[in-house]
């Protein structure tokens, strides 16, 4: 028998041919894939970025309103009758209430600021208060009796006559030491002369406590240390 001889089957022309690379439109559509996949991971860090933000702005707000709170519910000690807490500013009333032309304080009205200060102090060392506190703003005012000049200064007589009293070590119920060092580094001195006006000129003549809080922004900062010392006289008082 006659072998048969076989022949190579050649290959079909179009497999042959078959491109290898994928064609463009193929290609685009990969890119677009991966451009939304990268868009998506984008917006959602964005998204999670602004919502940790709301939420430590909600935080922050929920701790100043609690602070604040806690400072006030301090007013409705039978002790402290006459105290108002508002828009972050204590008010004294007549508990802290100045003569004309004057920036001394009698005896009893010194005597109520020695009591009510260092609660304030316990509130502020508080978890509430702590982080977001920045100062404490003694602020000043007058009536409109006399001039602009005369009782901006007059104002700031006021609001220094209080830091003398809070800070003298000689008197009977002087605060501690330690709420007497807080007070030199939480506690600044302000003048408005005769803005924020009351109803007359005797409730003008007043000074309260402005609270002053941190923004969410910005840094806690570290209350400096003041050289101490005793000194009990006080600038305002004569020589």
């Amino acid at each position: 028998m006659i072998g048969l001889k076989t022949v190579a089957r050649r290959p079909q022309r179009d497999e042959a041919e078959k491109p290898f690379w994928i064609s463009f439109s193929d290609l685009m559509t990969a890119l677009m894939v991966l451009f939304l996949v990268a868009m998506a991971v984008a917006l959602m860090a964005v998204t999670q970025g602004l919502q940790r933000i709301e939420a430590d702005k909600l935080a922050r707000e929920e701790a100043v309103r609690s602070c604040v709170a806690d400072i006030g519910a301090l007013a409705q000690k039978p002790e402290f009758r006459g105290i108002a807490v508002r828009d972050n500013a204590i008010e004294f009333g007549a508990l802290a209430e100045f003569d004309k032309s004057g920036h001394h304080l009698t005896a009893t009205r010194q005597e109520f600021l020695r009591r009510f200060v260092p609660q304030v102090l316990a509130a502020a060392r508080d978890g509430n208060c702590s982080k977001w506190l920045k100062r404490i703003v003694v602020e000043g005012f007058a009536s409109q009796e006399g001039s602009y000049l005369y009782n901006l200064n007059l104002s700031l007589q006021r609001s220094q006559r209080v830091l003398c009293v809070l800070l003298d070590a000689q008197a009977a119920d002087a605060p501690s030491a330690a709420d007497r060092r807080t007070i030199r580094k939480l506690f600044l001195v302000g003048g408005s002369s005769f803005n924020a006006l009351k109803r007359n000129a005797e409730e003008s003549r007043r000074v309260e406590l402005q609270l002053e809080f941190r923004e969410l922004d910005e840094r806690q900062a570290v209350l400096p240390e003041i050289p101490w010392d005793e000194d009990p006289k006080c600038p305002l008082d004569p020589p």
